[in-house]
C-alpha cells in the first residue's frame, strides 16, 4: 500500500504541516525532527505527490532548456554530453532537467509558456547570441536563468563560457608557426557568440603575424555537416587553395573531413586541418584530428547545474561566472605546408 503524507504524519505523531516542512527543508523545523521524519519516510517508502509538493513549496523541482532543434542537432554529441552532466548533478538535488524543443521563430513563446505555467524553476539559455532577445526577456521577467555563453548585455547575469577567442588564436598561431600563410576559416554564423569569439581570435592571430585575412578564405557555413562539406568544396575549387584550414565547430568539422576524404586527402599530406572541439568519438577514424580541446561536456553540464543551484540560492549574479580554458590537442592532420612544386626547365634549343 502506498504511504501518503497523512499516514506518515500519523505514524510519527506529528502534524502533516510539520512533516511536510521537515521534508522540504524549512528552517523552522529542528534538525532532530527533520532526521526523524526523513528516516521514517525512507523506512515506510513514502514518495511525495509532485503536484501537492509544487503547491506547497511553489517550486517545480525542474530546470528547463529551450533548444531550437534542427535535424542536424540530433547528431550534436557535445550537447548530449552536456545534458548528461546536467542531469547527473541536478538529480543529486532531486531536480529534473526538462528539454523543450522549439522552432527558432517561436522560441520566446515557449519561454513564456514555461514561466507562466510555473513548469520550471529556472532556465538554461543555450547557444547564446551577441544580441540575445531571450536573455532580455528573462531579465525583464526577473526569472532565474544561466546563460551557456556570454552576450553583450550590460545587466549582470550568471553564465558559463569558454575562452573561445583564445582558442581561435591558439589554432591560428599553431598553423602560422608551422609555416602556413594561406589559412582558411570555416565558421558558424557570427550572430552566435562562440562563432564571433573564435573568429576574432583567428583574425587577431593573422594580423599579429603581419597577414591581412583574405576574405575568400573566410567562409560562413550553416551549423551542420552539409555546410562544412560544401564550404570545403569551395576552398578546393580555388585556383590557389589554402594550405591549412580551421573549422570553428565539430558539427561542420565532420562534413569538412568527409569532403577532404572524398577528394583523396590523407592525414599529414595536403591541406592541414584543425577542428574546434574535435571530431566526436562516435565517428570511426583511422587518424587523430588536431583539435582545440575544451573541458568535457559532462563537466560543463555539472558546472552549469552548480550555477543554476547558486542562482536559485540567491547568490550575487555578478559572482556567478565560469570561464573554461581551451588547449590544442596535437593530432595527425596538420603539419608544414607542402613544398612548392618546381616546373621543369625547358631545354635550350640548338
Amino acid at each position: 500500500m502506498k504511504v501518503n503524507l497523512k499516514m506518515l504524519s500519523e505514524s510519527l505523531g506529528l502534524s502533516q504541516t510539520t512533516v511536510s516542512r521537515a521534508l522540504n527543508g524549512y528552517s523552522d523545523v529542528s534538525e532532530t525532527t527533520r532526521q526523524r521524519v526523513i528516516e521514517a519516510a525512507s523506512q515506510l517508502g513514502y514518495q511525495p505527490n509532485p503536484q501537492a509538493r509544487q503547491l506547497a513549496t511553489g517550486r517545480a523541482d525542474a530546470i528547463g532548456i529551450v533548444y531550437p532543434f534542427g535535424a542536424s542537432d540530433i547528431g550534436d554529441m557535445r550537447f548530449g554530453e552536456v545534458v548528461s552532466g546536467l542531469t547527473e548533478r541536478l538529480a543529486e538535488h532531486r531536480i529534473d532537467l526538462l528539454i523543450h524543443s522549439s522552432r527558432p521563430d517561436v522560441e520566446l513563446d515557449t519561454y513564456r509558456r514555461l514561466i507562466d505555467g510555473r513548469r520550471v524553476d529556472a532556465l538554461i539559455v543555450a547557444r547564446t547570441r551577441l544580441d540575445d532577445p531571450r536573455i532580455r526577456f528573462l531579465q525583464e521577467r526577473n526569472f532565474p536563468f544561466v546563460a551557456y555563453g556570454r552576450t553583450e548585455t550590460a545587466l549582470p547575469y550568471a553564465w558559463f563560457d569558454f575562452d573561445n577567442e583564445a582558442g581561435g588564436r591558439m589554432a591560428a598561431r599553431r598553423l602560422l608557426d608551422l609555416g602556413h600563410r594561406r589559412i582558411a576559416l570555416i565558421h558558424a554564423p557570427l550572430e552566435l557568440t562562440f562563432a564571433a569569439q573564435r573568429y576574432k581570435g583567428f583574425i587577431t592571430a593573422l594580423r599579429e603575424a603581419g597577414l591581412e585575412p583574405d576574405p575568400e578564405l573566410v567562409i560562413e557555413a550553416p551549423l551542420n555537416r552539409i555546410g562544412g562539406y560544401q564550404a570545403v568544396g569551395r576552398l578546393l575549387a580555388m585556383k590557389k587553395p589554402p594550405t591549412a584550414l580551421l573549422v570553428d565547430n565539430n558539427v561542420a568539422g565532420v562534413g569538412a573531413l568527409r569532403a577532404l576524404g572524398d577528394k583523396g586527402w590523407k592525414p599529414g599530406s595536403g591541406m592541414s586541418l584543425i577542428v574546434y572541439d574535435g571530431i566526436p568519438s562516435e565517428i570511426p577514424l583511422t587518424c587523430t584530428v588536431t583539435a582545440v580541446l575544451q573541458p568535457t561536456g559532462e563537466s560543463t553540464g555539472r558546472a552549469l547545474a552548480d550555477l543554476v543551484l547558486d542562482v536559485l540560492a540567491g547568490k550575487p549574479l555578478a559572482d556567478l561566472h565560469r570561464l573554461g580554458q581551451p588547449c590544442v590537442g596535437a593530432g595527425e592532420t596538420d603539419g608544414p605546408p607542402p613544398a612548392p612544386t618546381r616546373r621543369p626547365r625547358a631545354k635550350a634549343l640548338g
